[in-house]
């Protein structure tokens, strides 16, 4: 067992790291010259020639990224979809922060986790791997690496919501995906996202809201106007959702959506 659940830890710190590189990587254009993480040397004094001067905006790019990395981690995955309707589930069964914060977003992030590890594996054994043992060069190593991203993110994205960022970019009509720009898809991605998230997040919505309608009508007919109806139609939401094993069908409803 001690085994076991060593190995799922180190796959899951793997799969962090995995995170964090991409991230990194759709950060960076597709074409650069310099090394993508510079040595550093921390001193102070004078830059006597122009690639001391590059090293160090190279730094201070490499710290960016990185302080900015759980949100591109954010916008680029699953999480998006996945923790909105998490909310809209539990806006609709009235139990405000149950289950708490803490749990929706780990729920979210190891869901995201599990959704993205066939995407971050490729990324890792076509892109990262080769670049590190030297069989690949450093510009091909960022398109494999963000190839997997792009392909899952261009499944998930509308056409009508990447023609409205083509459209108001300055950049020439794509021909095929591959012309589309990484800074393009990714805010359509983030629309599409939403969108989808709110169309789950409604259908969650309407049993709990007959079950909120009965109740009312029932306190209104027998005269109980000072007594909350959302009070009484949370334990019969709750009941429902149980009953019917909401939270399997929720996550399997998630997970197949990606597919």
């Amino acid at each position: 067992m001690r085994r076991g659940c060593a190995a799922v830890m180190n796959k899951q710190r793997a799969l962090i790291c995995l995170g964090v590189l991409l991230s990194f990587c759709l950060m960076v254009p597709a074409v650069q010259a310099a090394p993508l993480i510079p040595s550093v040397d921390v001193n102070v004094g004078t830059a006597e020639n122009p690639q001391q001067v590059a090293s160090t905006l190279q730094i201070i790019a490499v710290l960016t990224i990185l302080s900015l990395a759980p949100s591109i981690i954010v916008m680029t995955t699953a999480f998006i979809r996945i923790v909105v309707v998490l909310g809209f589930l539990r806006n609709a069964l009235s139990t405000q922060n149950v289950p708490p914060n803490q749990v929706v977003v780990a729920l979210s992030l190891f869901l995201t986790f599990y959704i993205m590890s066939p995407y971050w594996s490729e990324a890792n054994e076509q892109g990262i791997q080769p670049y590190l043992n030297g069989q690949i060069s450093q510009e091909q190593a960022l398109q494999n690496t963000v190839a997997p991203m792009r392909e899952f993110m261009f499944k998930q994205t509308r056409e009508s919501d990447l023609a409205l960022f083509v459209n108001l970019s300055d950049a020439p009509r794509p021909d095929s995906p591959d012309d589309v720009s990484t800074f393009t898809l990714i805010p359509a991605y983030v629309i599409s996202e939403l969108k989808t998230a709110f169309q789950i997040g409604f259908m969650i919505y309407i049993p709990f809201i007959v079950i909120d309608m009965i109740v009312a009508s029932t306190l209104m007919s027998m005269g109980m106007m000072m007594l909350p109806p959302v009070m009484i139609s949370m334990p019969f939401k709750i009941l429902l959702f149980v009953m019917v094993d909401g939270w399997h069908l929720l996550i399997k409803s998630l997970i197949v959506s990606f597919k």
